[in-house]
């Protein structure tokens, strides 16, 4: 039995304190929907834009082609709870509303890029292989 839900009244922060890490491979670890946020097509590229600075949510929604109003808020929102973004209101009318990342969230953000700049370099290989399973 997963050591996540040994006993109906151990909290997450007991067990984790526990185990010291999640297990990705446990069905009902927490840190599957952290990945999830994480690897994302949206919560990798809100990571990537984020890693320029703080930006408002048009600035990004701008930045991110393709993205809409709706996916962007939710990612946004997934990634605040995790601890990557931090978000920042205003209280002015209109609202004004910034975003950046956390210093767990730049760390993260940098384990992402590496992922990225991979496809990146690789993407005439990938688009090769693609084609040639059609």
């Amino acid at each position: 039995m997963s050591p996540y839900f040994t006993r109906s009244a151990t909290t997450l922060t007991q067990v984790m304190a526990q185990t010291d890490r999640g297990d990705l491979f446990a069905e009902r670890c927490p840190s599957r929907e952290v990945l999830k946020h994480v690897t994302s097509r949206w919560g990798v590229l809100v990571l990537l834009a984020l890693r320029d600075g703080t930006q408002r949510f048009s600035d990004l929604r701008r930045k991110i082609g393709g993205v809409s109003e709706k996916m962007l808020a939710q990612t946004l929102q997934w990634l605040e709870g995790d601890g990557f973004v931090l978000r920042v209101s205003y209280p002015v009318v209109p609202p004004h509303v910034e975003y950046s990342l956390t210093p767990m969230g730049q760390e993260v953000a940098q384990r992402v890029i590496g992922l990225a700049d991979w496809i990146e370099l690789n993407l005439p290989q990938i688009l090769q292989a693609q084609s040639a399973t059609k």
